[in-house]
Order: C-alpha cells, then sequence, then structure tokens
C-alpha cells in the first residue's frame, strides 16, 4: 500500500501541495534462513559468555544438573543432537528467533519460556524451570545465541527432522527390528545403557511428550537412528520401530486431555482430548 505525504503551505497564498504517492517498497524476506551455529567470538563481554556456557551445560547434562526437575534418565541433548547444533537433527539453532508463537497443543501464544518448561514436564517427565530463576536464564541465553542473526519468525533449513511417511507401523515388525537393531544401546526392555536413553518404562518420556507420537518418534528415527548407521533403516522400518516403542507402557502426564483445546489434535496422539471428546458428542 502506498503513503502519502502531505507537506503544510507557508502561507494561505500559495498553492496547496497536493499528496504525492512514495513508491512501494518491498522488504525480501527469505522462506528460509541458512543453517548457521554461531561462534562465541560474537559474544562480546564475559557475563553473557558465562550464562551462554552454562546453558549449553543444561541442555547436555540436564539429569544431573537439574536433578530436582528431571525424573526421566534423559537429557535435553538426547533429543536435540550436539546440543542443539546439529543440522536436521532437530536443532535449536534459530529456536528463539521463532518464538512467541501460536501453539495449538496449548491452544495459546507461548513464549520460549513455556517452551522450555513443556519439554521439562513432558519430555524429561519431571517439573518446571523457575521462570525468573538462574537456570532459565541461562538456558534462554544459549537458546538466543544460537539464534544470533536469525530473522525473527522465519523458518529455517534443516529445522526439526526430515518428514517421511505418514505409514502404518506394526509393532509385531517393530519388535523384531528392535531387537536386531536398537536392543544393544537401549536394553532389552528399553530401559536404557550407558550408551543410550531408555525408551519406554518410568524413566522415560511421558504420554505427552511429542516423541510419544509415532510419526514424531519415525521421523527422529529414521534421521538420526541408530547412532553408528543413521538413515539405515527404512521408512517402513522406522515406523514399525516407532509404532513397537510407543506402544510399551510409559509415565502418565496429568492434564493432558487439555491438549489442542482448540481441535487440530493429530491423529497419532495416544490419548483423547477433552475438545475430542467434545466434538465426538456433537450432532452431525
Amino acid at each position: 500500500m502506498a503513503l502519502c505525504i502531505l507537506a503544510s503551505c507557508s502561507s494561505d497564498s500559495e498553492p496547496k501541495q497536493q499528496a504525492v504517492a512514495a513508491p512501494d517498497t518491498a522488504v525480501a524476506v527469505p522462506k528460509k534462513a541458512a543453517f548457521r551455529v554461531p561462534s562465541e567470538s560474537e559474544i562480546t563481554d564475559s557475563v553473557t559468555l558465562r550464562s551462554v556456557r552454562r546453558g549449553r551445560a543444561l541442555i547436555h547434562s540436564t539429569r544431573d544438573s537439574l536433578p530436582r526437575h528431571v525424573r526421566a534418565n534423559l537429557t535435553c541433548a538426547n533429543c536435540h543432537v550436539g546440543d542443539g547444533t546439529q543440522k536436521n537433527a532437530m536443532p535449536l539453532v534459530g529456536s528463539y528467533a521463532r518464538f512467541p508463537q501460536f501453539r495449538g497443543r496449548s491452544g495459546r501464544v507461548d513464549l520460549i519460556e513455556n517452551r522450555i518448561n513443556d519439554c521439562f514436564e513432558r519430555s524429561m517427565n519431571g517439573r518446571a524451570l523457575d521462570r525468573d530463576g538462574q537456570d532459565m536464564r541461562d538456558m534462554v541465553a544459549y537458546l538466543a545465541f544460537l539464534s544470533r542473526g536469525f530473522p525473527v519468525g522465519i523458518d529455517m533449513d534443516g529445522q526439526g527432522v526430515p518428514a517421511i511417511g505418514p505409514l502404518a507401523g506394526d509393532t509385531a515388525r517393530g519388535r523384531t527390528v528392535y531387537q536386531s537393531t536398537c536392543i544393544a544401546c537401549h536394553g532389552a526392555n528399553g530401559e536404557g545403557t550407558v550408551a543410550a536413553p531408555p525408551l519406554w518404562g518410568p524413566e522415560s518420556y511421558n504420554i505427552g511428550a511429542g516423541m510419544a507420537r509415532v510419526n514424531s518418534a519415525a521421523r527422529f528415527i529414521h534421521q538420526l537412528m541408530p547412532r553408528d548407521r543413521p538413515g539405515s533403516l527404512t521408512p517402513q522400518q522406522a515406523f514399525d520401530v516407532a509404532a513397537y516403542v510407543n506402544s510399551r507402557p510409559r509415565p502418565d502426564f496429568a492434564g493432558k486431555e487439555n491438549d489442542w483445546p482448540y481441535g487440530g489434535d493429530p491423529p497419532d496422539v495416544a490419548y483423547v482430548t477433552r475438545a475430542a471428546r467434545a466434538r465426538a458428542k456433537t450432532p452431525k
């Protein structure tokens, strides 16, 4: 839309200056920002650098560093590979620049602090951090550092993990693949080992976590598992393993029925929400 610039006249005897239409100017916005991991050399003060480094340490060793807030035997880096710096591996790079954002699961505009606590309560099966505490500040500082130079609100190349499927997973086939491919690192009963975290049971992520959805787990598995041969599983094998893993028992999540309050719950969610139940009762 053109802008009009009105200039006042110096006297009533002079002709009124007409509205002048300024030329339209379009700001070029990239469809996707290029993936880039910032360097610590870009931080110019020691206080911020210390906070960023501690934030990264919390991502890397979450349970050891914050045992009161983590009940699962997991760290943030188990999902956000390379402490969130690896492309196509659920990177944290650029994430700070995409918040605040509306999220269908919460049904509200979330801040980055909401998203962090979401992971603590669901993926870590733990307790939320104090939003104004030093732990939260350091984690946010690290995410903000990883977003230096990124356009606000723009998706990034290598964001998340590449999409596959969706396909129908078969738990029987998935069990066979698990026993031949995953058991050495994750244990016979999904309990985890020193090499890899638990995939089910009391020390794994709870049912409200994003990884408890078969589609999300399958994408992660196909892209990154097994760690010594990433990408070696077919999409079908990835969906089969994801279906098997997520069919196993895991902790519940209190309040899960309130997710997606305005609808839009994905088809692979393993529980029924209040909104979905209300829609099912509505006469068509």
